[in-house]
């Protein structure tokens, strides 16, 4: 059976950092308000080459061992959000690909895009990595960046005492 597009509900993109963890448990509970559906997608490539052109054929991992690392990583993601039992309306997606083409088309007639963004290292910004910028400008669906918990618990916080406070 092919899936319809307009089945697709939220989409979010995770890569194991803490950052798209944020966005798999905001999503999360933007997909139970909504009632509708998850899709946890992960996008991963052959690292061959990312390794120098005179290294050793024993160092580099094969294809099947890169595949296998990628879907532990989006069953961990998976498993640490929800725990043992995953909801039916949840999907796990791991795609071979430029993370960017990947989540721009499994995103391709979703209600949104969801993203992790970390904290730049300067000034204290919301940072959104390479991924995320190309898909904020070519994505046809609204793209959502959650901030890692640690940076909007810390924000929230500043902001209420600068309310209670007067201080801009």
């Amino acid at each position: 059976m092919t899936e319809r597009i307009s089945d697709k509900g939220i989409v979010v993109g995770v890569d194991g950092s803490e950052a798209s963890l944020a966005a798999l448990r905001w999503a999360l509970e933007q997909a139970r308000t909504l009632g509708t559906r998850l899709v946890v997608v992960h996008a991963w490539e052959p690292a061959a080459s990312g390794f120098a052109p005179y290294a050793p054929v024993a160092a580099l991992p094969t294809a099947a061992e890169q595949r296998e690392r990628a879907a532990e990583l989006l069953a961990t993601a998976v498993r640490d959000t929800f725990g043992p039992r995953v909801a039916p309306a949840v999907h796990a997606v791991l795609v071979e690909g430029p993370p960017v083409r990947v989540l721009l088309q499994q995103a391709r007639g979703a209600l949104l895009l969801a993203l992790g963004r970390g904290s730049h290292p300067q000034r204290q910004l919301p940072g959104v990595g390479a991924v995320g910028r190309e898909c904020l400008r070519h994505a046809t669906v609204p793209v959502v960046t959650v901030p890692t918990p640690d940076r909007s618990e810390a924000s929230l916080r500043a902001m209420g005492k600068s309310v209670r406070t007067g201080a801009a």
